[in-house]
């Protein structure tokens, strides 16, 4: 059943993808299975949710568009069990869901650019709840998001979900697959989270001394961390006080965290 024509709207971030083999391909990254608790982000006109749902068999999908909600359930229910949430996906809790499914949350989605940031760090908050992700973002923030030490990619965003996550860019895909075409490349991307998660409190140390870090690329540490860490905490955590921000690891933020709790 093919749907009813919509008119993507700019407010909502909508470029929809319409090539086949790019959407095989993430279906396959994915691999889902009846077992699963599946959710995906953004379905739209259901290019990826009807053969998600195919092989799972039954899935939620939260969609802030309520133009698409009844079309995707006219083409979904000769599939599977689709169950759509009607919401900003930035305000749905996850944890609740997870609960009510009774089980960790396999989370997917072509992700709107414009809150792509946004609901990264929301989805941090909440990965207790998660099995895994995989997202179709911006190349340019998945470059980010993987970067190592040293890169003008490498950054807050590199730093904070590298802390809670294994991230896997796995394949490009061209403007050209989309409609309307974005203006940049696009990048799928694998999130697993870690086995064991720092604490709450770590990660807040982190957020902060991160945030500082970064907030002037081109300062020296001593500099970027004043009001945060003395010179001599940032020497004590084996860190170069001349140091600038983009050269320090994850083990170098953590050290210098640990400094902080211990001020």
């Amino acid at each position: 059943m093919s749907l009813p024509a919509h008119q993507p709207r700019k407010r909502f971030g909508q470029n929809f993808l319409r090539d086949s083999s790019i959407i095989a391909r993430i279906v396959s990254a994915i691999n889902p299975s009846p077992t699963d608790h599946l959710v995906e982000i953004g379905p739209g006109q259901g290019a990826m949710t009807v053969p998600l749902l195919k092989r799972a068999e039954k899935m939620h999908a939260i969609e802030l568009d309520r133009d698409l909600i009844a079309p995707l359930q006219s083409q979904c229910a000769p599939v599977g069990a689709l169950t759509l949430i009607q919401a900003d996906v930035l305000q749905v809790d996850f944890r609740a869901l997870s609960q009510q499914l009774g089980g960790p949350l396999r989370v997917a989605g072509n992700l709107p650019y414009n809150i792509s940031t946004p609901l990264l760090f929301h989805l941090m908050e909440q990965l207790s709840c998660v099995q895994d992700m995989h997202f179709m973002l911006q190349k340019e923030v998945v470059d980010r998001m993987g970067a190592t030490p040293g890169g003008k990619e490498y950054g807050r965003l590199s730093v904070m979900l590298q802390a809670q996550c294994a991230i896997s860019a796995l394949f490009d895909v061209a403007p050209s697959c989309f409609h309307p075409a974005p203006k940049v490349w696009s990048s799928i991307v694998r999130l697993v989270p870690h086995a064991v998660q720092p604490s709450a409190a770590d990660l807040a140390g982190l957020a902060h001394v991160v945030r500082a870090a970064f907030s002037a690329r081109r300062k020296t540490l001593s500099n970027a961390l004043k009001g945060t860490l003395s010179v001599e905490q940032i020497r004590a955590a084996d860190v170069d006080p001349s140091a600038r921000a983009e050269v320090l690891s994850q083990a170098q933020y953590w050290r210098l965290v640990a400094q902080l709790h211990s001020n």
